[in-house]
């Protein structure tokens, strides 16, 4: 693959991150990166939650917050592409700048805010994908200034559920006041209640039950954790997804651009991300799936998280830094593991290091 991002990282980061992104997703769109598909391995495909992955790698929500462009990055090599987060109403988001680069970290810091053009449009788009192979799940969230946020994921169920594969609900990010109290024992209960009740309404009209995630937040207090664990086991919830982007500015080199508000993400949030993913995998048995995203940079933090209790993985932020080469890199370097290990198939090394990092401090 000819990998234009490294010829032009020089130029493409003498733009604001925004601006760079935005420019990525038109490359995209417009077909100037080049498909990069591996060759496909059986022992990395699996089925989770009643999918059959190819293999165990997506793209994180929050790249192509709009739909635009789930098949061009399915191309790149990913399993399964997730987009949004979507919200009812499109919205604009927080006042730029607010994506800051943290070179020295190979970090990223948001404060975007879910900044959407809303239902209608990423609807239309989905809908053109016509019968499209490839998994593309859809991550929901609620507007800013929604008096009823519960009732803007229930909209989004509705609203989606004849185009997505799965779906996410995002109650973990920083960057909207107060989305994190739906974490909360009570809110959460009853979050799920009407999230999962709208799925089976809109699965007896469809004839399908598509899987709900979960995406919870790093940040979380062992109790929290207990709560939400107590939570998931009393609904019929799909999966989590562990974990968001961090509060936390623990060990950055970057001193200046430490201090914008917003979640971090990137390489120093794959111990943190990690560790709870364990923990949680801990809570709530060895039955529930579970996505591990934070930090992956390569195939050998891939399959640590898989070794964690992760049965897939997501990437976004470390993809600034290597570029759209990193998924067939990893997909393929996953490959090497496995001959490496001697398995018959990914499967078989979840949870083999969940000892190793339930013992790292979080």
């Amino acid at each position: 693959m000819l990998d234009l991002f490294s010829l032009g990282r020089r130029g493409l980061f003498l733009f604001d991150a925004e601006t760079a992104h935005g420019l990525s997703v038109a490359a995209l769109k417009t077909g100037l990166v080049p498909a990069c598909k591996a060759s496909a391995d059986p022992r990395l495909a699996q089925t989770v939650a009643g999918i059959r992955f190819p293999n165990p790698l997506g793209m994180a929500a929050g790249y192509d917050k709009n739909a635009e462009v789930p098949d061009a990055l399915l191309s790149l090599g990913f399993g399964f592409a997730e987009v949004g987060t979507l919200t009812p109403k499109g919205q604009a988001g927080n006042p730029k700048p607010r994506i800051f680069r943290l070179e020295r970290d190979r970090a990223v810091i948001n404060r975007l805010g879910f900044n959407n053009e809303g239902h209608a449009a990423a609807l239309a788009r989905l809908s053109a994908r016509g019968n499209r192979s490839g998994i593309v799940g859809v991550n929901i969230g609620a507007n800013k200034d929604a008096t009823d946020r519960i009732a803007d994921y229930v909209a989004g169920i509705r609203r989606f559920y004849s185009v997505a594969t799965y779906f996410t609900a995002n109650i973990s990010s920083p960057n909207t006041p107060g989305l994190r109290d739906l974490q909360a024992k009570e809110s959460l209960d009853e979050l799920l209640s009407a999230v999962l009740a709208a799925r089976s309404e809109e699965g007896l009209r469809a004839g399908k039950r598509l899987p709900v995630f979960l995406k919870i937040a790093p940040d979380l207090t062992e109790e929290g954790m207990d709560d939400i664990a107590e939570v998931v086991a009393a609904h019929d919830l799909d999966g989590l997804i562990v974990s968001n982007t961090t509060l936390s500015r623990n060990g950055l080199a970057d001193a200046t651009l430490a201090g914008e508000a917003g979640g971090l993400s990137g390489a120093p949030l794959f111990d943190k991300s990690t560790a709870v993913l364990a923990r949680m995998r801990k809570r709530v048995g060895p039955n529930l799936p579970i996505i591990g995203v934070g930090g992956v940079s390569s195939a050998e933090t891939a399959l640590e998280k898989i070794r964690a209790g992760a049965d897939l993985v997501q990437l976004y932020s470390c993809m600034v830094y290597e570029g759209p080469a990193l998924p067939g890199r990893i997909v393929k370097g996953l490959s090497a593991l496995l001959d490496r290990e001697t398995v018959a198939n990914i499967r078989e090394l979840r949870d083999t290091r969940l000892d190793h990092w339930l013992a790292v401090k979080v």
